[in-house]
């Protein structure tokens, strides 16, 4: 038994919180309904980054279907920024309200992730970046969280089964357990290159028994131009000057004649280490930082009841407008009902990130597939700075 909620446990509003369930009882003993309008916001993001990526909406669709209500979204990708609704519903109170807690676990998560993920992969730049992060979490939630990862902008991801999930081939090299096992990384690369397809690139791990410059050499004179690449996983207790080691290892390759030979490195990586490493990396497996990553923290507040704004303390009543120039990436949030010049001064045009995405049974905008939203976050990539 794995102690995961089904779909079904979801739709029927046990996953939430208790207070939600007290509320719904004592409304239905009261005899009270009202219709709400609430929307989905963070205030701050994690360590005070200035954007994250929205992502979640896909499973959020399983949830809210067959519902009574309407809903704007945003599109799964988007690049938000605090105080920007990203999702609003509205309807009856009774028809939604236990499925806040579901709601937000499904675009908090999921948005973590495919944030830092987009962070690792700008600083990268052109340089692919892999998910390697699967094993650090439930195997039940892997496939949200690697297709997070890679609708945010990672190249690839690890597991067989997520890869499916997606439509892409699962990447990888080799694990240490091979080289243990044969004993020596010469003798497992030269098995791996008889056994395995040759479509699969030959990447060479070098750091399980003797020194990286050292085992880059033996690999590069065993394989000769097959081999693609080779990967540092060095312990962080065995790495001292990381840098430097990838300089050296460059370097010797370099001078005899192995130039094509790229050098991946993984374990510990996250987006400030990237671009330190950049000098020297060609590619990186990220693994804890994107699996891991803090969730971005959403919530759902009611804005209006019975048509009329309403809301907590600290919060802006009232539906919204979000709107994005795509020239210069200058946003605004206005009321709803206001309607407003959608020339920038930049010259650039206004548009709407916030738009009807669910009503009674229909969507309106759902099913672009995971390489789409993956090509419309890098697109948006380019006009921010990490």
């Amino acid at each position: 038994m794995f102690f995961v909620a089904n779909l079904d446990d979801i739709k029927k509003g046990k996953v939430t919180d208790v207070y939600f369930e007290r509320t719904l009882e004592i409304l239905k003993k009261k005899n009270i309904d009202k219709w709400v309008r609430a929307e989905f916001i963070v205030k701050r993001l994690p360590d005070n980054i200035p954007w994250a990526i929205f992502a979640g909406t896909e499973e959020v669709s399983q949830v809210v279907d067959g519902l009574k209500v309407k809903i704007r979204s945003m599109q799964e990708g988007t690049v938000i920024k605090p105080y920007q609704p990203v999702l609003e519903i509205e309807g009856m109170y009774t028809d939604f309200g236990v499925m806040e807690t579901a709601i937000l676990g499904l675009i908090c998560q999921s948005s973590g992730v495919a944030t830092k993920a987009a962070r690792c992969k700008k600083a990268a730049g052109n340089k692919p970046v892999i998910s390697f992060g699967a094993r650090r979490v439930h195997p039940v939630i892997a496939p949200m969280v690697e297709r997070s990862a890679f609708i945010g902008g990672c190249d690839g991801v690890s597991v067989v089964y997520d890869a499916e999930t997606i439509g892409e081939e699962p990447t990888g090299t080799m694990p240490h357990a091979l080289i243990l096992i044969i004993g020596d990384t010469v003798d497992a690369l030269n098995a791996f290159d008889e056994v395995i397809d040759a479509k699969i690139k030959r990447v060479a791990l070098i750091d399980t028994f003797n020194d990286e410059k050292v085992e880059a050499l033996r690999v590069s004179d065993a394989l000769k131009e097959k081999l693609y690449a080779v990967r540092l996983d060095t312990p962080s207790t065995r790495r001292g000057d990381f840098l430097k080691i990838l300089e050296e290892v460059r370097w010797e390759l370099n001078i005899r004649g192995h130039g094509h030979v790229k050098i991946f490195v993984s374990g510990g990586i996250d987006e400030k280490k990237i671009l330190q490493l950049n000098q020297y990396a060609d590619s990186y497996g990220v693994g804890t930082t994107i699996t891991n990553a803090k969730v971005i923290d959403f919530a759902m507040d009611i804005i209006e009841i019975e048509g009329k704004p309403v809301a907590k303390r600290g919060k802006m009543s009232g539906a919204k407008r979000v709107l994005r120039c795509l020239s210069c990436y200058k946003d605004k949030v206005v009321p709803l009902d206001q309607h407003i010049d959608s020339r920038c001064d930049c010259g650039g045009e206004y548009v709407d990130l916030l738009n009807p995405w669910y009503e009674n049974g229909k969507f309106f905008d759902k099913g672009r597939t995971p390489q789409d939203i993956r090509k419309y976050v890098l697109e948006q990539l380019k006009a921010l700075e990490i």
